[in-house]
């Protein structure tokens, strides 16, 4: 199990996600931002605004992807 911030993944806040891979922490993230905006929190919206159309560019949504597992691959383990 690992841990990352919103902010270490582009978000504006350092609320924790916890994951045993890169792919659970973003997807944390990802409902931590939809969930933010949600309830209002205009601080979080250009995150979720720029999470939601990273896949409308693949390759520079690839990039940010490949770069987010890096990043967590170096984190040491909880």
């Amino acid at each position: 199990m690992k841990t990352m911030t919103c902010r270490e993944l582009g978000g504006p806040c350092d609320t924790a996600h916890h994951g045993a891979d890169a792919n659970e922490v973003i997807h944390a993230q990802d409902q931590h931002l939809k969930d933010a905006v949600a309830a209002g929190d205009e601080t979080h919206r250009s995150a979720a605004d720029e999470m939601k159309s990273r896949w409308r560019r693949p390759i520079s949504g690839m990039k940010w992807y490949r770069q987010a597992q890096r990043d967590f691959a170096a984190l040491p383990e909880d």
